[in-house]
């Protein structure tokens, strides 16, 4: 039996193969092209590798009782693969959308092409509405003996503007679960301002639930588009939430056996349907790495836990992970009706099954459900634990409890971090990357914060920290160490504006919440089926989140810093308020942070009432800064978390600041 008779990749379409970008060749590698297809899957419900995956058992099956299905798939590789450097990097699909290459070439020039990379794409999600190049998945619809399953579903929305129409999923482009009849009649709408508040009806006359029917057209078929209608208006900050009874739960869990799948016969496969073979036969990948972002790393996250690191044939799959701005959480990606796109934060989509314990790679014991866990159990058992960078921001552990990877589940000791990952903290920093350039709010201008946006530009450590880790797996090169705050030395600490040693700055109201993931009560059936019965869920405790702490200047202390908050301009945040135009000004902006410029001069800062140094006491002329700026990128470059070719870029980034002096 050949590898791709058992990988579970039955067959691959490429409907089309193009240049990309435009042809230009890359320096020892050549040009890429672009390959845009369909992949289709068949694995066996009966297998143990699959067991885990949700209501599996209930997907229709084929003359060989095998489950089938198909995803949408995109490659970047070398005409020449020859040219190719060995290593697979498969970039998780944040929503459908291919984000991963843009966190690395920014100021990189095309950074995976000019390394030679193999850059693979593929459709997890079940739940995306086709356009715009989103990959999707066509997954199978569980049915029991009456045929697709029901279940009561429930939703949470949050606006920023006024508006009458919203997408129950809480998403643009995303699809949700169509309710049954009798959903329609018994569905019910509640409102209220802050996460723990009591809910208020909303009468039914007031609004109305609108089901857009999925036009096939050849197209994958996905969720149908579900929106909440209110005439009225949803109004801004406030949560809504919708329950109703819905049918037609996808076997959602079964995205992740596909990436499994696809990465093994890629590595493996050498037949003629693999379109990633040398001359020879032989498959170009030699190794691969996996890298997501944000919910994406949260899904690698999810594959290791359920222990799809390993292929049917006991191979480890990914040879190396980067979950980035994944935070503590694992995802709502592998339960009965499932909805990939939530994730827990201080203020919205809290009681979702996101943020569940286990949070830390290693075993450890849970003080609330008297569990012992880790991410990495299962794949310890089946030799399939590969080398992992966790990477993380300042916003992590504000909005997504990034400590609880570093720390146990209620924040009171350091643990140790297993030999196989690195965690890396990015102080001063926010989910998203900025552009690097002080920005501040003009008069009357609007953001969705209250502070100006953050700026920093983190990407240069994350093209860094992936050459490391392809050294680390190619020859056991030891990768740079990890950083992040620590209970010992007391740079991790409690978040309260009394613990964190943040000095009050006129005009800025510090945070008073964080998000710290609940213990919820899901029903009695969740932790054997993953299948929520209480709606809405019941929050029964909580775990401890913690920060990191300030310094003179209220910028981070413990962290990775870039040059721009090791030698600043200004305080950098990891949590920012939402603006009171936005609504529920008390509560958290999703995965911002913020900046607060330091004064010109003392007496400018004198005058303003900050505690903080202004520019002027700092650096004596805007030459002292460069310089000390440039020396902070030399010793990162030593420490190898930069890259030398990334040094004059990060120069730049302080030219760009020369007329604050």
């Amino acid at each position: 039996m050949t590898d791709s008779a058992t990988s579970g990749v039955t067959s691959i379409e490429i409907t089309t193969r193009e240049p990309y970008a435009e042809g230009r060749s890359f320096e020892g590698v050549g040009p890429y092209e672009r390959l845009r297809g369909i992949v289709h899957f068949a694995v066996d419900p009966r297998a143990e590798i699959n067991s885990r995956i949700v209501d599996l058992e209930l997907a229709p099956r084929n003359d060989d009782g095998q489950v089938e299905f198909r995803a949408d798939l995109e490659i970047l590789a070398p005409q020449d693969l020859a040219n190719a450097n060995g290593t697979l990097w498969y970039d998780v699909n944040n929503r459908g959308r291919k984000l991963g290459m843009d966190l690395f070439k920014d100021g990189g020039d095309e950074f995976m092409m000019r390394k030679g990379y193999i850059v693979v794409w593929s459709g997890w999600i079940a739940e995306l509405l086709p356009g715009e190049e989103r990959l999707r998945l066509e997954a199978p619809v569980a049915c029991d003996e009456n045929g697709p399953l029901i279940d009561t579903y429930r939703m949470e929305l949050i606006v920023d503007e006024p508006i009458d129409r919203y997408s129950v999923s809480s998403r643009p482009a995303h699809g949700a679960y169509p309710p049954t009849a009798h959903g329609l009649e018994t569905a019910t709408l509640t409102r209220r301002l802050n996460e723990p508040d009591e809910r208020e009806p909303v009468p039914r006359d007031q609004w109305q639930i609108e089901v857009t029917p999925f036009d096939d057209e050849g197209e994958l078929r996905t969720l149908p588009e579900v929106d909440l209608v209110m005439p009225a208006g949803l109004e801004p900050g406030t949560i809504y939430e919708l329950i109703y009874e819905a049918e037609g739960s996808v076997v959602q869990g079964i995205g992740m056996a596909g990436i499994r799948d696809l990465i093994s016969f890629f590595k493996h496969d050498s037949s003629d349907r693999n379109p990633l073979r040398l001359d020879d036969g032989s498959p170009v990948a030699k190794r691969a790495i996996g890298f997501g972002a944000s919910q994406s790393g949260r899904l690698l996250r999810t594959m290791l836990y359920e222990g799809l690191n390993v292929d049917t044939q006991g191979r480890i799959v990914f040879d190396g992970l980067m979950p980035h701005v994944a935070g503590c959480g694992l995802g709502f990606f592998n339960h009965r009706f499932a909805s990939p796109t939530r994730y827990a934060t201080q203020f919205g989509d809290h009681l979702f099954p996101a943020d569940l314990f286990p949070f830390a790679y290693g075993p450890q014991d849970d003080p609330l459900t008297k569990r012992r866990d880790g991410i990495l159990d299962r794949p310890r058992e089946t030799d399939s634990v590969p080398k992992i960078m966790h990477t993380q921001t300042s916003v992590e552990y504000w909005n997504r409890a990034g400590s609880l990877v570093h720390t146990d589940p209620l924040g009171q000791r350091d643990i140790e971090i297993p030999d196989e990952v690195r965690v890396y903290a990015i102080g001063g920093a926010q989910h998203g990357p900025g552009e690097g350039v002080l920005t501040p709010l003009e008069p009357g201008e609007i953001e969705e914060g209250q502070l100006s946006i953050n700026p920093t530009d983190y990407r240069p450590f994350l093209r860094g920290l992936l050459t490391a880790l392809d050294a680390w797996i190619r020859d056991d090169t030891e990768p740079p160490a990890s950083r992040y705050p620590r209970l010992a030395n007391e740079t991790l600490v409690g978040w309260q504006e009394q613990s964190i040693g943040w000095q009050a700055v006129p005009g800025v109201r510090f945070s008073t919440v964080i998000h710290e993931p609940a213990l919820i009560d899901f029903g009695e059936e969740f932790a054997a089926t993953q299948r929520v019965m209480l709606h809405p869920p019941r929050q029964v405790g909580a775990y401890r989140a913690l920060v990191a702490a300030c310094g003179e200047d209220n910028n981070e202390r413990g962290m990775l810093l870039v040059p721009a908050v090791a030698v600043p301009l200004a305080t950098f945040t990891g949590w920012n308020p939402r603006h009171p135009n936005t609504g529920s000004p008390n509560n958290l902006t999703r995965l911002r942070g913020g900046h607060i410029a330091f004064a010109k001069t003392k007496a400018e800062r004198e005058q303003a009432g900050d505690p903080r140094k202004s520019i002027g006491e700092r650096y004596e002329s805007f030459e002292d800064y460069r310089g000390r700026y440039e020396a902070a990128a030399r010793k990162l470059v030593e420490e190898r978390y930069l890259l030398e070719e990334d040094v004059a870029h990060v120069l730049n980034l302080a030219d760009a600041h020369r007329d604050l002096f």
